[in-house]
């Protein structure tokens, strides 16, 4: 989707597809499953979890911070991550909706 048709759209389609988008590769989910399971973690952590270099993973980390969907704090020379809670506030809404809807069509729909 080009830059200039995003104004075609509300700001909560944006902010959801910009989540969909940050949660859309495997090795993010791999990392907020990591985050999950450990509660918090350091960045090194997070590399030896994966099987991918250390750059790779700091770029994914990026673009999950940068979506609203983890926060990073520095204790010491390191980042400790932990999962964004307002970010996946608005995906649970989002498919709570979905879910609500399916729900009530299970017989109506062809």
């Amino acid at each position: 989707m080009g830059i200039t048709k995003t104004a075609n759209f509300t700001e909560e389609q944006n902010e959801l597809a910009v989540l969909a988008k940050a949660i859309g590769h495997p090795a993010r989910i791999a990392i907020i499953q990591h985050l999950i399971k450990v509660d918090s973690c350091v960045c090194g952590d997070i590399v030896n979890e994966l099987p991918l270099a250390q750059p790779t993973v700091s770029q994914h980390l990026k673009e999950l911070k940068n979506a609203g969907l983890i926060k990073g704090n520095f204790e010491g020379n390191a980042i400790c991550y932990c999962l964004n809670e307002e970010g996946f506030a608005k995906i649970k809404v989002f498919f709570e909706s979905i879910n609500g809807y399916l729900e009530n069509q299970k017989k109506q729909c062809c």
